[in-house]
């Protein structure tokens, strides 16, 4: 799991001028609900990043998305952006 999640650190710095960036798994918190699928991720990313807070919060949602599309349809179910 915290190489998968270096992966996804590497793939949003590379595309993106990040200064700070967590992940948090909050997979454990979502099991017994309904459409619950083990190996698949509900994570939190805290990014600081001065060029994403300079931009509308929907255009620096869809950079992040955009950039994560192929883990959005394998391995991440919900993702949670905050932008400081």
């Amino acid at each position: 799991m915290k190489n998968y999640f270096d992966i996804i650190e590497k793939k949003l710095k590379n595309e993106l001028n990040i200064e700070k960036f967590e992940i948090i798994d909050n997979t454990s918190k979502h099991k017994g609900h309904k459409f619950f699928k083990s190996g698949k991720y509900h994570l939190h990313l805290k990014i600081e990043s001065s060029y994403l807070k300079a931009m509308p919060r929907i255009n620096s949602h869809r950079l992040i998305t955009k950039i994560l599309k192929d883990d959005l349809k394998d391995r991440i179910h919900a993702l949670e952006i905050t932008i400081c």
